[in-house]
């Protein structure tokens, strides 16, 4: 093989690696939700145990591809007050072209004294695209999740991380 030759062999082989490797996007959205249905079991010790499965509805707001899609949380929050729990669940973002992605997501909720000396309740965890259909199927990332409480059965998901499409 001739140096010209090695050099389009060179050059061709560059071109398909740039344009086939897609590149991490920071992004930040988050999605209030509100409760649409629930099943809970609350224990009869006196833990204040409960666990709650829950449908909850709501709009993405923010960055990225997510940004103004509906959003779907189907949740499994296995907690007890004071202590601690593990929520966790999936939730789906369906955009207005009809294409969805779904995330997975955890958390381990903490409990810390408050300023006030009472219960503060930290709910942070992690965030991954597991799929998606149509235009986001390559949707892939992760992120850091921050759940918060903005009314009795509405919630804020923020999500925090990067996105490749």
């Amino acid at each position: 093989m001739n140096h010209t030759a090695v050099k389009v062999a060179a050059i061709a082989g560059l071109a398909v690696m740039t344009a086939s490797t897609a590149l991490a996007e920071p992004v930040k959205f988050d999605a209030l939700v509100v409760q649409k249905e629930a099943l809970r079991l609350d224990f009869a010790d006196k833990s204040k145990h409960f666990f709650l499965l829950v449908r909850r509805e709501g709009k993405s707001e923010g960055q990225g591809p997510l940004a103004g899609a509906a959003v779907q949380e189907y949740g499994a929050h296995d907690i007890t007050p004071g202590v601690g729990g593990e929520p966790r669940g999936y939730l789906e973002f369906t955009r207005a072209d009809g294409d969805k992605a779904y995330i997975k997501w955890t958390i381990q909720a903490t409990f810390v004294q408050g300023p006030d000396g009472k219960p503060k309740l930290l709910d942070n965890g992690v965030w991954q695209v597991v799929s998606g259909t149509g235009k986001l199927e390559a949707l892939k990332g992760a992120g850091t999740l921050h759940l918060i409480a903005t009314g009795p059965t509405e919630r804020r998901f923020v999500l925090d991380g990067e996105l490749v499409q």
